[in-house]
């Protein structure tokens, strides 16, 4: 990569930066939700009582991905599990490293943190995700269900 890439916490002051990623990785998952629960997410990632947390890719300065991970407790573990919940990389950014930065600053950070696992979720057809995730994390074969309220 002859750009300069730095993974590093998203600032508060940053929010007009990371709202376009945001906005396309629900555009991708064609996902809506309300602007209260952005304002509420935005608010947890800059709460120091809060377990969750953000992360940008910066190439040249400029921010081109995001990951959105947090901490939960687990019945098999004493140590939390870390949930690596969304990953979005602007698609004329992708191919170049910094998913698999954000997987591995991920990785540093639930290490530092005493966590057992980091996991995450996709969808089957995500092909072009997948070829990475094949290659940092291992296919846990399970299905996720789920209700809706």
């Amino acid at each position: 990569m002859s750009e300069r890439l730095l993974i590093r916490p998203v600032r508060e002051d940053e929010r007009a930066d990371w709202e376009p990623l945001w906005a396309g990785y629900l555009k991708f998952y064609k996902a809506t939700i309300a602007p209260e629960t952005t304002d509420v997410t935005w608010k947890r990632f800059h709460d120091d009582n809060e377990p969750m947390y953000v992360l940008g890719a910066y190439v040249d300065g400029k921010l081109t991905g995001i990951v959105h991970y947090l901490f939960h407790r687990s019945c098999w573990t004493v140590g939390n599990y870390c949930y690596l919940q969304d990953l979005f990389v602007f698609e004329g950014a992708r191919g170049h490293g910094a998913g698999r930065a954000l997987i591995e600053a991920v990785y540093e950070r639930a290490k530092a943190a005493g966590a057992s696992r980091v996991h995450w979720l996709t969808q089957n057809d995500n092909a072009q995700a997948r070829i990475l995730y094949d290659q940092v994390a291992d296919n846990s074969g399970f299905m996720q269900y789920r209700k809706i309220f």
